[in-house]
């Protein structure tokens, strides 16, 4: 499990200005767009950031291969609990093949039956060391370049030292439990066989000595024969206790003797309740509640006592005991409730993990922010105790597997990410390699262009891995800089040139608008026009507004040589009309032709600016527009003439 952090990864972008000179700005890459090495490196990770080692050493020691018939430690009590921690204590500080040397010891030193708590203590804290080593492996194995589904760990000396430990462990525990039963009837034999020998006491006749030392000798052999089945364990006690009282009661002995006996029994429970009532001190309710059941034991020993005390000290020891034994309920009780809200709070995290995993997350920043989520509810589930034991397990795995899931597709993610960065450099590599191309060539304009294409497609490819965006990145400004330096330096040298000719076109533009056309002809407008086109380019920025104001000069020539034109062709016309005055057909056919012609001119007019509306005002419809605009004028010009020729020919008719 684990989280990330996103570095921006500085990337430049080039353009290039209108005069061909080359622009270089640098903008660092956005967070979203950027990324590091420890974005790759965390595409493969699944484990990290809250260790979660003490829940998966003690799965590990759940495993199959560890499971035992009959356990009690599978047993759920706040005594186990207490005892397992007691062991785990005492192997806390050793290393793997301590621990290994250790479980084979105790298996050889001690009985089987007392070593439970012992060896899975073992089995815990090996596992808890093996697993670190494991992950420690793992994540060597990922940083030299390795996918974590390919990595397997290594076989291990002492987990199979530890396994084979274990069997005999096991093989040993099951050979002592398959047999216990049989010592437990055979138990079961010999305490009816005392209890037997007790009732033939009370029917024997009174030999003081040796009968009393036969019954000492009964209650001994009682004490030292073993547990018998559980079934058994209640009906045996009470019926030995009975006739231990009968043999009191009815076996004619020495009165004094008896009375010293049964006062002897009853100064050993008036101690008895005293070390219970004492209990109520202890600091540790499990260790009060297991002294308490040793001393429930040792009450089973003692003889009886003389009826007229039987009833109270009895009641005196039960009444201790109920203390014990319900504080001590109410303390496990209280565990039980908070092992179930725990329960109930590791089930929320699991469903708010779950739910992760189901988000649809399509960038580092959301997959970032989806992991911090992920880091902070595992946090949460470390400070959260455990579960009923029953449940412990379980609950851990669902959360284990719902962390997995999110991760796997985090590396899922990351490694689509992966290959994209991969096709992108390819697709680098290729704009490099066109910028290369064309780096030496001398089609200044043509070659700009493509560049700055090339720099568009460039900003549209997405990031590549920081291991190559800053190579592959040098690699093409360096094209891109030996070109326009190549062209700094070409146009450096024409730079002179620009300014002479820009001096000759604005003395040319001078002489042009002080000329006066009257009495002269399109031949002058035309020779302005050569000698204009003959001197060169002028520096861009002083382009447009020359050639504006060039224009402008020729059109105002033009327009007055078309003025001067005009005036003596309607003086011309009036000497025409006025040969045919008194011949009225004539000019009546003349004032007709004029006029269709008129009307034909305003629709052609009418036609020709419905169509300019409908030019884009793009770079290349500027001059279809202005030579649509200047059939226009001169339609225009037309009619204005045609209309004084018509008037003339009415003033001829008047």
């Amino acid at each position: 499990m684990t989280t990330e952090n996103l570095n921006s990864v500085p990337e430049e972008q080039v353009g290039v200005a209108e005069d061909a000179k080359q622009v270089s700005t640098a903008e660092p890459a956005t967070e979203a767009e950027a990324v590091t090495e420890k974005d790759e490196m965390a595409s493969e990770e699944s484990s990290e950031g809250v260790s979660f080692a003490e829940e998966e050493a003690q799965l590990a020691a759940d495993a199959p291969e560890f499971k035992l018939e009959n356990d009690e430690i599978a047993e759920e009590s706040a005594e186990v609990e207490d005892k397992l921690g007691v062991a785990l204590s005492a192997v806390a500080q050793m290393n793997k093949e301590e621990l290994v040397a250790h479980l084979a010891a105790l298996i050889e030193e001690r009985p089987v039956q007392g070593l439970r708590y012992d060896v899975e203590a073992v089995k815990i804290a090996f596992y808890k060391l093996h697993r670190a080593e494991v992950e420690t492996l793992r994540k060597r194995f990922i940083e030299e370049g390795g996918a974590a589904e390919e990595f397997a760990a290594p076989a291990s000396a002492e987990e199979q030292r530890l396994k084979e430990c274990f069997a005999i462990y096991r093989t040993r525990r099951e050979e002592y439990m398959s047999s216990l039963e049989q010592v437990k009837e055979e138990n079961l034999k010999v305490k009816l066989q005392i209890i037997e020998e007790l009732k033939a006491l009370v029917d024997a006749g009174e030999t003081v000595g040796h009968t009393f030392q036969t019954f000492r000798q009964l209650q001994q052999r009682w004490k030292e024969t073993g547990v018998v089945p559980q079934t058994h364990v209640k009906e045996v006690w009470e019926t030995y206790n009975l006739h231990v009282e009968n043999f009191y009661n009815f076996v004619k002995i020495n009165r004094e003797l008896r009375d010293l006996d049964l006062q002897r029994n009853l100064e050993a429970k008036v101690a008895l309740c005293e070390a219970a009532e004492a209990l109520a001190g202890e600091e540790s309710i499990v260790a009060a509640f297991r002294k308490l059941q040793e001393l429930h034991e040792q009450w089973r020993e003692v003889g009886p006592v003389a009826v007229e005390h039987k009833e109270s000290i009895w009641e005196r020891f039960k009444e201790a005991s109920s203390r014990i034994n319900r504080t001590h309920q109410e303390y496990f009780e209280g565990i039980k409730e908070e092992q179930k809200k725990n329960l109930a709070l590791k089930t929320e995290l699991c469903e708010r993990v779950e739910a992760l995993t189901t988000e649809v997350l399509t960038t580092r920043k959301e997959w970032n922010k989806a992991s911090d989520k992920l880091i902070e509810i595992q946090k949460i589930w470390k400070t959260i105790g455990f579960a009923p034991k029953k449940d412990n397990s379980k609950i851990y795995e669902r959360f284990r597997a719902a962390c997995d899931k999110f991760f796997e597709l985090k590396r899922a993610f990351y490694e689509g990410i992966k290959n994209e960065m991969e096709h992108n450099l390819q697709l680098k590599v290729e704009i490099c390699e066109a910028a290369e191309a064309i780096m030496d060539s001398e089609q200044w304009k043509k070659t700009s262009d493509e560049l700055i294409g090339l720099q568009k497609r460039w900003k549209e490819v997405g990031p590549v891995s920081r291991r190559h965006s800053d190579a592959v990145w040098k690699r093409f400004r360096a094209a891109c800089d030996h070109f326009f330096a190549r062209k700094s330096e070409h146009f450096a040298g024409v730079d002179a040139e620009h300014a002479d000719n820009l001096a000759k076109k604005t003395a040319l533009v001078e002489q042009i608008e002080q000329f006066d056309i009257t009495g002269g002809s399109i031949e002058d407008i035309k020779e302005f026009q050569r000698r204009w086109n003959e001197i060169g380019f002028v520096p861009i920025k002083q382009k447009e507004a020359l050639q504006n104001r060039y224009r402008a000069a020729i059109d105002k020539l033009f327009a007055a040589l078309r003025s001067g034109d005009r005036e003596r062709g309607v003086e011309r016309y009036r000497t025409k009309i006025s040969g045919m005055k008194g011949q009225g057909g004539k000019l009546r056919n003349e004032r007709d032709r004029l006029y269709n012609k008129l009307k034909q001119l305003e629709s052609d007019i009418a036609t020709l600016e419905n169509n300019v509306g409908f030019f884009s005002r793009s770079k290349g419809a500027e001059a279809l527009i202005r030579d649509v605009e200047n059939k226009i004028a001169r339609a225009k010009e037309e009619m204005a003439e045609i209309v004084e020729k018509i008037n003339l020919i009415d003033k001829e008719q008047e």
